[in-house]
């Protein structure tokens, strides 16, 4: 319990948490504080471009295998059968509808990006190494996930489909396009393309994170203020259980590979995470008739704050006991 409490207080005593925490708080206090539009889009094609160029220069250096293969299919596994279990459980939690369900179910299945990055840089500044292939599973993860929404939805709403030009705006999302093509990128240039890039991507890229965490902290408390009248205690339980059953699932599956340490606790903090860009952008789209304030609140204001101060020392302590 000591170790567990110990790596608790300094997974949380980072730069990178203790800003997030001071965004939350500024939002709570109704503070003016604000990050631009501008900037906050620029921080976040940053943090997207750092971390895929690096996970494919870290897998040309490591070349393919059926440790890869294997880790990319548990992680669209993962993200196709999560949100079944999460919306057993919010039906179970909560009085939302069977269509509400649904929509905040598919958030559960994919991730969210930022969550990872915070989790890969707590290993970094902890020297803790990782595959660096995982960041392959985190775009993988995101398209199975609203296929199982839609698929749960439809029982609700008969004629609920993926048309193809759900699914080309799904494909042709910003995070997904960037984080891929850089990861083809760092792979086919390798470690010669990544000392022409080095001082742009690796010696900013924690205060980066820690100005785009300040606005994420933001985001998180304004969300939970102005949807409010929506949340319930009900919402509040699942959005705080549903991750520590992905990382369940996730440690499972990363032991079953046989990965590091680390690259089971980011294999964890993919299934734990809950996506607040690309399923928000398709349930818009697929289905508006879905409250956006209960599924952005649930993502974006209770998982995401509780995965980042709780959920990743916990996962962190799971890994380096079981891994």
């Amino acid at each position: 319990m000591d170790t567990a409490l110990t790596m608790l207080a300094d997974n949380l005593l980072v730069p990178t948490i203790l800003f997030f925490a001071l965004g939350l708080v500024a939002a709570v206090m109704r503070s003016d504080l604000s990050i631009p539009v501008g900037a906050a889009k620029v921080m976040s094609i940053y943090l997207l471009f750092a971390i895929g160029f690096k996970g494919g220069v870290g897998v040309s250096e490591s070349g393919a295998s059926g440790k890869l293969i294997a880790t990319l299919f548990a992680g669209a596994v993962l993200s196709l059968l999560m949100p079944f279990l999460a919306y057993i459980l919010l039906r179970a939690l909560t009085r939302l509808g069977q269509l509400d369900a649904a929509a905040v179910a598919g958030h559960y299945g994919s991730i969210s990006i930022v969550t990872f990055v915070t989790a890969s840089n707590l290993l970094e500044t902890q020297g803790i190494s990782s595959e660096s292939y995982i960041v392959a599973v985190a775009a993988v993860m995101e398209v199975p996930a609203i296929l199982s929404a839609l698929w749960l939805a439809a029982r609700s709403r008969p004629g609920t489909k993926l048309d193809a030009t759900l699914l080309r705006d799904i494909l042709a999302n910003g995070s997904i396009v960037l984080l891929v093509g850089a990861f083809v990128i760092g792979a086919v240039t390798g470690k010669p393309g990544l000392e022409q890039v080095d001082e742009f991507i690796v010696v900013p890229f924690t205060g980066v994170l820690c100005l785009f965490l300040l606005d994420m902290g933001l985001s998180a408390g304004r969300s939970l203020l102005s949807h409010r009248s929506e949340l319930s205690l009900g919402l509040f339980a699942f959005g705080c259980l549903m991750p520590v059953i992905g990382s369940v699932l996730g440690l499972g599956a990363g032991v079953a590979i046989g990965l590091s340490q680390g690259g089971v606790f980011l294999m964890m903090t993919l299934a734990a995470s809950a996506s607040y860009i690309a399923v928000p952008a398709a349930m818009r789209i697929a289905l508006p008739e879905a409250k956006a304030g209960v599924y952005l609140s649930a993502s974006l204001g209770i998982t995401f704050p509780f995965n980042l101060t709780l959920g990743l020392p916990l996962y962190a302590w799971l890994a380096a006991m079981v891994a």
